[in-house]
Order: C-alpha cells, then structure tokens, then sequence
C-alpha cells in the first residue's frame, strides 16, 4: 500500500480542493452522477465511515477475505462499479448548490478523523467490505476518491 499518512492528507487537503477546479457543468466520463450528486455521494461514503451511518455488511462472510484484499492492494475500482445500495437512477441533491455540499463534504471528513483520533482502534463496518480499522478506512475512501476523480476527468 502507498503510503497511509499520504493518503489521509490527500483526503483532508487536496480532495476538495481537485473537486472545486471541475466546472459544475463537467460531463462525467461513465455513469449517470453529475458533479454535484457525485459530491453528495463521497459525503455519503465518509457517513458511513465516521460511523454516522451503519449499515449491515451483506457481503457474505467467505467473500469478505477477497473483497478486503482487493481494497488493501492498489487495483482501482472500475468504471460503473455497481453499488446495490443505491437507486439505479442518481438522487436528487440534498444540499442546494456545489458549494453546500463541498462544505458537506469538508465537514463529514473531519468528523471521519476526528472518530479515529478520539478512538485510534475503532472498527466501522462498510456494507461491502465487512469490518475495517482506520488504515482500511483511509484506503477505502483514497480509492474512492480517485475513483470519482477519475470520472469527472481529473487524474493526479
């Protein structure tokens, strides 16, 4: 794994900046998020990371060696890469404009590190990837975010 201390600064103090130099208008290169819901959704992934949304794992448990070596290796997540929580047609944005949901964005990632900074040995169940500690957190959400980054047509 490239290394964890980078990955968490790029999560606290580049990601959001990366999303404010896409124009809002930016067609995404797969799926059907636009700039905005996309935002929504990374705010979403760090609920449940910072515990503030729980979901139950239902990946079954012989799968879930696999999935986590999958998240621990390097391997990005492909294009459309389904998420069975999900509608299959994106959810109208809840906060009123880009900004707003940056800010959200901003906030539910400081609170994901304050969780671990508060409680170092916490353990939050992701719905696909079962039981992760903070490194598996960060990896996770890095991923993630490069994913979307990815689709938006931002490469770093």
């Amino acid at each position: 794994m490239e290394n964890l201390s980078a990955k968490a600064y790029f999560l606290r103090n580049e990601f959001i900046d990366k999303l404010k130099q896409i124009e809002p208008a930016t067609k995404p290169l797969w799926g059907k998020m636009n700039l905005h819901q996309m935002i929504e959704h990374m705010s979403y992934s760090l609920r449940q990371a910072n515990g503030k949304d729980q979901y139950d794992c239902v990946t079954p448990e012989e799968n879930i060696p696999r999935m986590q070596a999958f998240l621990m290796s390097e391997k990005p997540f492909k294009e459309n890469t389904p998420n069975q929580l999900l509608p299959e047609d994106p959810e109208t944005p809840k906060q009123k404009d880009i900004d707003d949901a940056l800010a959200e964005l901003k906030t539910e990632t400081e609170d994901f590190f304050k969780v671990f900074e508060k409680t170092p040995d916490r353990v939050i169940t992701n719905p696909f990837f079962g039981d992760l500690n903070y490194e598996m957190w960060v990896q996770l959400l890095h991923k993630h975010a490069r994913h979307h980054l990815k689709q938006f047509g931002v490469n770093e």
